[in-house]
């Protein structure tokens, strides 16, 4: 595990906080008149999702999380639990509760893969705390408005249904049948495929 110094802990880096993984959301080193210099925080815990603000001082370190990524096939979601499977063994089938994942599989088609994000503890023990998932998605479109004649992506936009059920807001010229790239990050239309 490495050490962070006070003024390493940056954004969207994972930090040992009190024995849990946080995710650093903010970080700002300033200086209080003749004082030492000071790193405010703001960390959320990966596990329980609560946001702590935390300074630490310049003679503060803290450890950085041991997180490693897997590969997994997302399947379906049932009943508050997603479905996966492992990338290289089909056969090897598991749930996380929904709560774990998130909205991150909202843009996601069953049997896409994705990278499981674990957390390993002190006593090795091994702990799936989230989904990472591409940042563009490629989806067509099922359901649109009619295509407005003329229009522009600058003109305005209409609400359209993807083939994973999700809806989002896109450009006034795409149609049913198109297929556009999504930032799954923002939810928001980037471009036709």
């Amino acid at each position: 595990m490495a050490m962070l110094e006070y003024n390493e802990i940056r954004e969207r880096k994972i930090i040992l906080w009190e024995g849990e993984p946080y995710e650093v959301i903010t970080s700002h080193v300033f200086r209080k008149q003749q004082r030492k210099p000071v790193n405010a925080t703001k960390i959320k815990n990966l596990i329980t999702g609560r946001v702590a603000e935390i300074s630490f001082g310049s003679s503060e370190k803290v450890h950085e999380a041991d997180m490693i990524s897997r590969p997994a096939i997302f399947l379906y979601k049932a009943k508050g639990e997603v479905w996966l499977c492992d990338a290289k063994d089909k056969s090897q089938r598991f749930s996380l509760k929904e709560d774990i994942v998130g909205d991150k599989l909202k843009y996601i088609k069953d049997n896409s893969e994705v990278d499981l994000i674990i957390f390993t503890n002190d006593d090795d023990e091994e702990q799936v705390i989230g989904v990472k998932v591409p940042i563009k998605v490629e989806l067509e479109i099922t359901e649109a408005p009619p295509v407005i004649k003329g229009a522009s992506a600058n003109t305005g936009n209409k609400v359209v249904t993807l083939e994973n059920g999700a809806t989002i807001n896109a450009p006034l010229f795409v149609a049913a049948g198109d297929r556009i790239r999504i930032n799954t990050e923002t939810g928001e239309y980037v471009e036709r495929a």
